[in-house]
């Protein structure tokens, strides 16, 4: 399993059509085949910065779903409210304290 973050900058007038739509589409994102886990995050002190947090089974579920419908449509809405380049990073997770 690894972890995949994405930060997501948009444009200010655009955070309330990215929420709406991270509403409904959330729980078929957290349901696709491979995933296991669903966060969405937001900066302190830049309230147009997002993170997306997710747990994969394996690097083949996290492209199967780069490569599904569901994404091809979340991203086709997303990416148009954006006010930066998006940046992604695949970590393995090495610690966990609760």
């Amino acid at each position: 399993m690894f972890v995949r973050i994405v930060k997501l900058s948009f444009q200010e007038d655009k955070i309330d059509a990215f929420l709406n739509n991270f509403e409904e589409v959330k729980q078929h994102i957290r349901n696709y085949p491979g995933n296991r886990f669903l966060e969405l995050y937001r900066d302190k002190n830049n309230p147009s910065i997002f993170f997306t947090y997710s747990y994969w089974e394996s690097e083949e579920d996290l492209e199967n779903y780069r490569k599904s419908e569901l994404f091809t449509e979340v991203w086709a809405f997303t990416k148009k409210l954006f006010n930066d380049k998006p940046e992604a990073w695949s970590v393995d997770k090495l610690a966990t304290l609760e």
